[in-house]
């Protein structure tokens, strides 16, 4: 993904617009799936970027979204 904060790795970290790119919607949609109650808090805040961490982000698609998942699988 484009904008990822940190290198591959356990802890990599992803904006909205990664989340974005991951899930083919709008960074506007994204931004407003983070503000769900069910979506996991982000690990890392700075100034108003907010970053989640890739495993947190995949493990909520399996649960919210396992066709998008299952997608990333066959790839």
């Amino acid at each position: 993904m484009g904008n990822t904060i940190t290198g591959m790795s356990e802890d990599q970290l992803w904006t909205t617009g990664d989340i974005a790119a991951r899930l083919k919607i709008t960074s506007e949609r994204a931004r407003q799936l983070t503000h769900r109650s069910d979506f996991p808090p982000p690990a890392q805040t700075v100034r108003h970027i907010r970053a989640w961490r890739v495993a947190d982000v995949e493990t909520w698609i399996t649960r919210h979204r396992p066709k998008q998942a299952e997608q990333r699988e066959a790839q």
